[in-house]
């Protein structure tokens, strides 16, 4: 085949599949405008947070493959196909997903509340929190923020991994006034003045 054949070849295929084309192309300018807009926020949010690179770049990382996994559901439907079929499978992995994400019981939904975590200015590498549970708290100094877990470095330099979603499921006290040994049970509160009821 020589140059003009595969020329007319080109123009021929470009006519008919005109509007795909261009809907593909404006897909494809989507996905890297969202790049170019997001990429930098995580990348600053894991750098205010002082966490380690490897944190941004599962951010950046994981970001990039939902965007794209979107784009590409997208230009499928574009280029027809099975439409029924896509937007069933479409339909099936967003309900599964939006209970795998969100749900408090899914493990998938400690990636989310990372996100969220990532992007809370509090949460910053080297501050000391305590995480409350009921009569129970765990604390230290936040060394490093997995997708699945948060680290905790307590003063006598053991390690805590606590779950993301649970830490967005409880109350944290951050830089508390007075440390308690890092693990265990809350002290019981001193017994408040009876005042007498004056009758």
């Amino acid at each position: 085949m020589d140059l003009a054949t595969i020329w007319v070849t080109f123009t021929s295929w470009a006519g008919a599949y005109s509007w795909q084309v261009i809907v593909t192309l404006a897909i494809v300018g989507l996905y890297f405008l969202i790049d170019r807009l997001t990429i930098p926020v995580l990348s600053r949010s894991a750098d205010n947070a002082r966490l380690t690179e490897s944190s941004g770049d599962r951010a950046v990382g994981l970001a990039r493959l939902l965007t794209g996994t979107l784009c590409a559901l997208a230009m499928m439907v574009v280029w027809g196909v099975q439409f029924g079929s896509v937007l069933v499978f479409a339909g099936t992995a967003l309900t599964l997903l939006g209970v795998a994400l969100f749900a408090s019981w899914s493990i998938l939904s400690n990636i989310t509340a990372y996100f969220v975590i990532l992007l809370h200015p509090t949460f910053r590498r080297g501050t000391f929190i305590r995480v409350l549970d009921a009569d129970n708290y765990a604390e230290g100094y936040i060394a490093d923020l997995g997708l699945f877990n948060l680290k905790l470095i307590t003063e006598n330099r053991e390690a805590i991994v606590y779950p993301n979603n649970l830490l967005l499921g409880r109350p944290c006290v951050i830089n508390p006034r007075d440390r308690l040994r890092g693990v265990g049970k809350l002290p019981p509160l001193p017994p408040l003045d009876v005042v007498p009821n004056n009758e």
